[in-house]
């Protein structure tokens, strides 16, 4: 068989020709693949690091503390995170430019983990201070109430001894008189009285102020006037209209009193029925009797 050696260089040029633009396909293909997936990995990296920078700005939104310093420098590294994260998404992603980036951010951690320590810290502090703050305040409620308790005792006995050192009086009597030929002489009969005596014990009390005491003797008729009205004294807001007066020098012991009272001319005869007394020390009422006349 004879060979033509020029189509043998023609096929042998051809299929090198093959050969070669197999091997660029191949070639371009596993470029195109390792070009591809070096973006992907750069791609990949500044979502990373865009993510790390976004964490980092929502930590210094959910720090608050009151200290003016650490406040200001936090809003200096907030304001620089921003900045590095703007920056960073505006830019075309490289390595050169990654690296940039990622020691920025390796910078920043630095910072953060310095001044979150310090926060940290401060906040220790601040809740130990709220803590004793809160005893504290515990402790002035509890010596508050018992301030108030002791005040209510106090008062409570104040107004005990107050009490206690009112004028007291007891054994109140009344009986009906006539004028029998210049002789006093008790009748039950209400033509014929002409006045009514009333007689009462003021008691012993050492913690009653001695001195003077003013008392009243009110009598009020069936029909329900005062009699032998002697018009009306004024105690602030009260006033009594009495029949008697009579002033006692009170030195704490037991005393006993009687008062005469006459009955007016124009009262006279008196009206049957029950007549009411009371006796008073200024406007106290220290108690009462009564008198029926037929």
């Amino acid at each position: 068989m004879i060979v033509n050696p020029q189509s043998f260089n023609y096929r042998l040029i051809i299929g090198s020709l093959i050969v070669a633009v197999a091997v660029l396909t191949v070639f371009s293909f596993t470029s195109f693949q390792s070009i591809r997936a070096h973006e992907q990995f750069l791609e990949q990296e500044k979502k990373l690091v865009e993510s790390e920078l976004s964490q980092m700005i929502t930590r210094y939104d959910d720090v608050s503390i009151s200290n003016d310093l650490i406040s200001s420098q936090l809003e200096d590294a907030k304001r620089n995170t921003k900045l590095t994260l703007d920056s960073l998404r505006v830019l075309r992603s490289d390595l050169t430019v990654l690296s940039k980036y990622r020691q920025q951010l390796f910078n920043l951690k630095l910072k953060n983990k310095v001044l979150f320590k310090t926060v940290d810290s401060l906040d220790a502090v601040n809740q130990n201070l709220m803590t004793e703050k809160l005893v504290a305040y515990n402790e002035l409620k509890k010596q508050q109430l018992a301030n108030t308790s002791l005040e209510k005792e106090k008062r409570d006995l104040e107004k005990s001894i107050e009490k206690g050192a009112l004028l007291t009086a007891n054994s109140f009597k009344a009986k009906g008189y006539e004028n029998f030929f210049g002789a006093k002489r008790s009748s039950a009969k209400a033509k014929r009285v002409q006045s009514i005596e009333v007689c009462f014990t003021l008691a012993e009390n050492a913690l009653t102020i001695a001195g003077e005491k003013e008392l009243y003797v009110q009598i009020v008729n069936p029909k329900n006037n005062v009699v032998a009205d002697k018009g009306a004294i004024n105690f602030g807001s009260n006033s009594l209209i009495y029949s008697a007066k009579k002033v006692i020098n009170y030195s704490n012991d037991v005393v006993d009193v009687c008062l005469d009272i006459d009955a007016d001319i124009d009262e006279r005869p008196l009206f049957p029925g029950t007549y009411y007394i009371s006796i008073f020390h200024k406007d106290r009422k220290l108690g009462s009797t009564e008198v029926r006349l037929k």
